[in-house]
């Protein structure tokens, strides 16, 4: 396995281009889904030292999202209000055709010099893809859908003249041009805590997101994924998600989750949970995201209260860095008051977790 010891950790934060927030509660959320909000968010997260950005898919109403932006062109837009940050744009499988994504995303990598990722979205939602008249497949044929989606566009971006006969796709002689300006191609992420999640991961992404999680659980699941990845001659990136709630005291920070809990709407995060458990226990091994949530895990829908970075910046960077021990390649973060947290983060976590890296970090191995 590579040694990634001696590479930084790096950080991106879920882009609010969906009403409601992040949590799934009443409390005051001091963040908003219009596009002013977003493209100053973006530079205040590009100025605060994270890498990624990652905009989100939803295509109906639901679960305290009442209004959505469309992922791609709110990507497009944040790029163009930056000048480093990278945008991870989510497409979801059925509604996307891998050629239209192929083509809209070597645009935009080619208009804003090479800052375009992709993060492919199996489904988890089955109300809404009835709603657009989507075909709604079983579990794992979500996942071999999407390999096949992730397969097609790794063709389309690196090849001319593509061929590919798939049960979902096919193309026939077809050339890309432009093709996309990263190489080989942007980079590809992909979500999901199952079985065949982890094994389209270890088999084509470059980057596996996983719901949060303690370290012990982080830990089993990248050993796992990585030793697939090994059989497979390669390597995957892990990402993941937590919601950071860094304030002067324990206390202070603990009393912003207890609110957050108190606050959190029942009709909304159990119809949340009713949905998303759906999806997770339709897993063969029933070990999908959100098989085992809480009702307080739900409150913030990527489990990320059970990555714990809830406390003092002291004590997030030290908890940070034992996820890099564990494993852990990027910290997808999710925020109460977006700006202002996301500062905070960039001015009085960062750096102690830059500190402990160095202090950590053998020299030789």
């Amino acid at each position: 396995m590579t040694d990634t010891s001696k590479t930084p950790i790096q950080f991106a934060y879920w882009v609010p281009n969906v009403s409601g927030g992040l949590v799934v509660s009443k409390i005051e959320q001091r963040t908003s889904w219009d596009i002013d909000y977003n493209r100053k968010l973006a530079q205040i997260a590009e100025a605060n030292g994270f890498e990624y950005a990652l905009s989100q898919i939803r295509f109906t109403a639901g679960y305290g999202a009442e209004f959505q932006h469309e992922p791609v062109a709110f990507t497009h837009a944040l790029l163009a209000a930056t000048t480093k940050l990278k945008v991870i744009a989510a497409i979801l499988p059925g509604p996307w055709n891998p050629a239209v994504a192929a083509k809209q995303l070597a645009t935009i990598d080619q208009l804003t010099g090479g800052r375009v990722a992709v993060n492919i979205v199996s489904g988890w939602f089955k109300g809404e893809f009835t709603a657009i008249g989507e075909h709604w497949l079983e579990h794992d044929e979500r996942y071999r859908r999407s390999e096949e989606f992730i397969r097609a566009l790794k063709g389309i971006w690196t090849t001319d003249n593509f061929s590919f006969r798939g049960d979902f796709y096919r193309f026939t002689d077809y050339t890309l041009r432009p093709k996309p300006l990263q190489q080989p191609h942007p980079e590809i992420f992909q979500g999901g805590s199952s079985r065949a999640a982890r094994d389209m991961a270890a088999r084509v992404s470059d980057w596996y997101f996983t719901n949060g999680n303690n370290v012990e659980g982080i830990r089993a699941q990248i050993e796992d994924l990585r030793a697939k990845a090994a059989a497979e001659g390669r390597t995957v990136k892990v990402g993941v998600n937590a919601f950071i709630i860094a304030r002067d005291t324990e206390e202070e920070a603990r009393a912003v989750l207890d609110d957050i809990i108190a606050q959190a709407d029942p009709e909304a995060v159990n119809a949340f949970g009713d949905a998303a458990k759906q999806a997770g226990r339709a897993s063969p091994e029933g070990e999908g995201n959100w098989a085992k949530s809480t009702f307080e895990d739900l409150v913030q829908y990527n489990d990320g209260f059970k990555t714990n970075l809830i406390g003092t910046p002291k004590q997030i960077a030290e908890r940070i860095v034992e996820l890099k021990a564990a494993g852990v390649d990027l910290v997808l973060s999710a925020f109460l008051h977006f700006q202002e947290e996301i500062e905070y983060f960039g001015q009085n976590v960062l750096p102690l977790v830059r500190a402990l890296e160095d202090v950590r970090t053998p020299e030789t191995v």
